[in-house]
């Protein structure tokens, strides 16, 4: 079966058009998945020639046309031939391309979804409410209970996978975010996943909030209020899965082996430890959406875009892990 995966081309002030083609020119010819670019045409066929890398672009009228790689551009997203960085018109542009995108997926037109970096700044600037990708696709597909995962492998292949349990959210107001039920369902989102994935074992290891995971309420109740009754909740319904664990070993033992999966209580204290050991190979995968997810771990880039230096390592990663996803889910493994 011939999959299709669309891809939304996010902020083209950034670097997200470059690791993209870069991507798609690495990855081509490991199978026959097609892809549909939906972004500036324009600015995809100069980059193409700029770097050089010949890959056949096609305008998209259909799925039943011959080729692998098309682009689609929404009448509201058209921009002017040099956008400057971070520019109304580029985040605007880049919030219609992911409306766009989520919609062919939602209608079964396309498999999945990679999505490259917007600017959250610049779009907020516009005056549009904005989050960040995750929490604008959930609430785009309507979808109850999502979450975001974070995985990705050194150089000797071991790996790390994180689930949050808040996302964007305030370190000083993480607290007020959390609850038992709602750390439980994230728990079972994080067993599904690596069922998703394939691994023959699901075992959760989950991270305390405070320090020390509490020192026995010395340093913070959230502990035994919320995360410890829900891991036993978890554990009642047939999870393999442990915790409240202090996180500054938890994560030592997950990288070792010990865990397939980490629940973090917040953001920077799950992509600490996921970007130290694979920054260039770091993918998020929105878990909980009714279609598959995955975006490069990284942002615009502002700084370097334009000057072919982005490494698109993490955008090669996102296509690669949207790939075995469409797969698995055509042939569930048993």
């Amino acid at each position: 079966m011939t999959g299709w995966i669309v891809i939304s081309l996010g902020d083209v002030t950034g670097i997200g058009p470059e690791v993209t083609l870069k991507a798609l020119a690495a990855e081509l010819a490991a199978d026959d998945t097609r892809y549909l670019l939906i972004g500036d045409g324009t600015v995809l066929g100069g980059l193409n020639q700029e770097l050089k890398l010949n890959l056949p672009l096609i305008p998209f009228h259909g799925r039943q046309e011959a080729g692998r790689i098309f682009v689609h551009e929404p009448a509201a997203g058209a921009l002017s031939d040099r956008p400057a960085p971070g520019c109304a018109a580029a985040a605007r542009a880049s919030l219609a391309w992911l409306s766009e995108g989520a919609r062919r997926c939602l209608s079964g037109e396309v498999d999945a979804l990679v999505t490259a970096p917007v600017n959250k700044g610049s779009i907020l600037r516009t005056g549009q409410r904005f989050i960040g990708q995750t929490e604008f696709l959930t609430e785009l597909a309507g979808a109850q209970d999502t979450a975001m995962m974070l995985l990705g492998q050194d150089d000797r292949q071991r790996w790390l996978r994180v689930v949050l349990a808040t996302t964007h959210v305030a370190l000083k107001r993480v607290a007020d975010h959390l609850s038992t039920s709602g750390i439980t369902r994230i728990i079972q989102r994080a067993a599904q996943a690596c069922r998703e994935l394939g691994l023959p074992a699901a075992r959760v290891g989950v991270c305390g909030l405070n320090p020390h995971a509490g020192e026995e309420g010395a340093l913070g109740d959230e502990e035994s209020r919320f995360i410890a009754p829900a891991v036993r909740a978890a554990r009642e319904q047939g999870f393999d899965v442990t915790g409240p664990w202090p996180a500054d070993t938890l994560f030592y033992r997950a990288y070792r082996g010990d865990f397939d999966i980490v629940v973090a209580m917040y953001h920077d204290q799950g992509l600490g430890p996921l970007k130290m050991i694979a920054f260039e190979t770091g993918v998020n995968w929105t878990i909980g959406l009714p279609f598959i997810r995955t975006s490069p771990d990284h942002g615009t880039a502002y700084d370097i875009a334009g000057q072919n230096v982005a490494h698109p390592g993490s955008m090669i990663a996102a296509i690669r892990l949207a790939r075995q996803l469409v797969r698995n889910r055509a042939s569930p493994v048993q």
